[in-house]
């Protein structure tokens, strides 16, 4: 895919604002020590369902960054794989939803909204699947660190995440305005090859 200026404008204004819900969300919502509340996906969403596959793929990777800094070298254990390994699963979201999204066609005008709720929730597996294989494989291979027990705070808080997110983006999926916005911040060409 080519990118032009606005579609590389897009994508670094969603991912940096992934990153500053990750952040407001981090700091506000401190569940246990390690695990808080993280709505940064939110533009991850936005990014793949009107942007399509590879733009929810990159957006999902710039949303990871912060998280990956927060939980890799600034955690006590300074795992610094995290930069990277941690983008990579949000990444894992953007790219489900985009492909979901354009196998579905849900950017047809007769799509109904509710059918986001749906996708979204399944667009988080392959993230799922890849959290579980990061905190009983890498971790513990890479690292030499056992948190393997932290799933049982990470997984049903991070379902919870998605199910608000899955909801939030239906509702904004069914708002006219909200479609028109989006289509003016994305390219023509970027919709075109989706």
């Amino acid at each position: 895919m080519n990118l032009d200026s606005k579609t590389i404008a897009f994508i670094s204004l969603m991912g940096t604002l992934g990153n500053i819900l990750f952040m407001i969300s981090n700091y506000l919502g401190q569940i246990a020590p390690g695990v808080s509340i993280d709505l940064s996906h939110i533009p991850t969403f936005i990014a793949s369902l009107y942007g399509g596959p590879f733009l929810g793929f990159l957006t999902g990777m710039l949303v990871g960054v912060l998280p990956g800094i927060q939980y890799g070298p600034l955690s006590p254990h300074g795992f610094w794989l995290a930069i990277i390994l941690l983008p990579i699963g949000k990444s894992l979201t953007g790219l489900t939803a985009g492909l979901i999204c354009k196998v579905l066609r849900v950017n047809r005008s007769d799509c109904r909204s509710l059918i986001i709720v749906p996708l979204v929730l399944a667009s988080y597996i392959p993230e799922c699947l890849y959290t579980i294989f990061y905190f009983t494989m890498l971790l513990p291979l890479l690292a030499g660190i056992g948190v393997a027990s932290m799933l049982a705070f990470i997984l049903p808080k991070a379902w919870v995440e998605i199910l608000f997110m899955s909801i939030l983006m239906a509702a904004l999926k069914g708002n006219n305005g909200f479609n028109s916005f989006v289509a003016t911040l994305i390219s023509e060409r970027s919709e075109r090859q989706k």
